[in-house]
């Protein structure tokens, strides 16, 4: 079997054995689809959450040429750059870069809330959406910036994994009014920021 051919049959098993599900839009649910692919992990049936309009905002600020902005390279990396490319948009990664280490050992924090600081400074005049995989310290700085006006980003995708202020960086993210998708609960990981970034990227390629 080709991959198309797979993904396709993939997809198939997802949406007859998800089920209804009206508390869902179209776009939420075509989301939702993309991160049980990933994962094929049906939890994320409950535990993933939408603000008000988030798949819209996201969808919009990618149209209008956004930088998405993730917390680890495994993240970037699942990112469909050929999508990116036809609509005019770019990710990166700081985790990699020098002055984010200099910064965390000067301030003493990890390199992930770190290079959230970078992101906010580099990129202040950017549109951004936030893909957070794997660091709760990293989600939940962008929290503090977002409160703080700092920052205005388009989306946050918050979806770190792990036992340790996971679930404390997710409850904190739907407590601000900023579009997010968030992965309730200890689950997430970069597989599912990603997926749910190109479960963006697909929606509006497809219909270009």
């Amino acid at each position: 079997m080709r991959p198309a051919e797979i993904e396709r049959r993939s997809m198939d098993i997802i949406e007859a054995e998800l089920g209804p599900t009206p508390e869902l839009s179209a776009a939420e649910r075509t989301t939702l689809k993309r991160v049980i692919h990933a994962t094929a992990d049906f939890d994320y049936r409950s535990s993933l959450k939408f603000s008000e309009n988030a798949v819209e905002k996201g969808l919009a600020a990618l149209r209008d040429g956004a930088l998405v902005v993730t917390d680890t390279n495994m993240a970037l990396a699942g990112i469909n750059k050929p999508a990116l490319s036809a609509l005019g948009c770019e990710a990166v990664c700081l985790m990699a870069d020098p002055r984010v280490a200099e910064r965390a050992a000067k301030n003493k924090t990890t390199r992930a809330l770190a290079a959230m600081d970078m992101a906010a400074e580099l990129y202040e005049n950017k549109n951004i959406i936030f893909a957070i995989g794997n660091a709760p310290t990293a989600l939940l700085r962008l929290c503090e910036l977002a409160q703080n006006r700092e920052i205005r980003p388009a989306l946050i995708i918050g979806a770190p994994v792990g036992f340790v202020n996971v679930e404390r960086s997710k409850e904190r993210l739907t407590e601000l009014s900023v579009p997010y998708i968030a992965a309730m609960g200890r689950k997430g990981g970069s597989a599912v920021a990603a997926s749910v970034c190109n479960a963006l990227l697909y929606m509006l390629c497809d219909r270009k």
